[in-house]
């Protein structure tokens, strides 16, 4: 009679300890106090930034602290509130990343603007330094753009662009950037290339332009053209620096005819 009740003593110390475990098993990494603590610190950092990149690398941390919270019975009920948050700091991330799209972004020819070839340049630079690699910096300018306004319109001077863009984009390799300078001038960076090979490829751009788009003037088809100054990135040169040499190069193939690429200066 003792041994079975020693028995039955021991089968209960067992399951007592099998119980433990399992509570133990399903313990949350952080408890739901503390997770709220940490989105409201999170919440409060996001209020005081204005930088995009940062705002959705604090949605990251906040995303991967919702998917590791492990459910105890103190939040087991609320599983479908966290889902519901999860949905909603994806579409808010998402939502951030077209936005930061769109601010780069030049509305009308879908080229980057002078904030998203500032954001660019610096990585392109800093890539450069750090693997001793050339970065080519073309400034380029429609040629008689003004009469291309004056004769046809602003509409249809805005039809150039944004073919000079498409055509930009079809042409230049897939690692080479695009940027609208401003008005009808371009910036376009070309990584890891010679300054032989540069103008090589800018020139590949002007034919490919003038078969693409051409103006009828007095019954007469004139291709759209452009100038270029080409200039090859020194080590640690600043973006103003080298851009200043392409445009005194671009400044003097404008004056030599226009429809050409001259190399800048070293």
């Amino acid at each position: 009679m003792q041994e079975a009740i020693n028995h039955k003593q021991k089968r209960m110390l067992r399951l007592v300890k099998s119980t433990k475990a399992i509570r133990s098993e399903h313990k949350p990494m952080i408890d739901s106090e503390d997770y709220y603590k940490q989105v409201e610190r999170y919440a409060d950092q996001i209020r005081k930034t204005r930088n995009a990149d940062e705002i959705i690398r604090i949605l990251d941390v906040v995303l991967s602290e919702t998917r590791g919270l492990k459910f105890s019975d103190e939040v087991f009920a609320a599983q479908e509130q966290v889902k519901r948050a999860e949905r909603k700091i994806e579409l808010l991330k998402g939502e951030l990343e077209q936005l930061r799209g769109l601010v780069q972004t030049d509305q009308m020819t879908g080229a980057f603007n002078r904030r998203g070839l500032d954001e660019i340049f610096k990585r392109e630079a800093a890539r450069a330094d750090r693997n001793a690699q050339s970065l080519g910096v073309v400034l380029i300018d429609l040629d008689n753009f003004k009469k291309i306004n004056d004769n046809f319109g602003h509409q249809y001077g805005d039809s150039v662009l944004i073919n000079l863009v498409t055509v930009a984009k079809e042409t230049l390799r897939p690692s080479d950037i695009v940027a609208r300078f401003g008005g009808e001038e371009f910036v376009i960076l070309l990584p890891e290339v010679e300054l032989e090979d540069a103008l090589t490829i800018i020139q590949r751009l002007q034919n490919n332009l003038g078969k693409n788009f051409s103006l009828q003037i007095d019954n007469q088809s004139m291709p759209v053209t452009f100038s270029a100054g080409v200039a090859l990135r020194s080590f640690g040169e600043h973006q103003n620096s080298v851009i200043s040499r392409a445009d005194k190069a671009l400044y003097q193939a404008k004056r030599a005819g226009k429809n050409r690429a001259i190399p800048a200066l070293t």
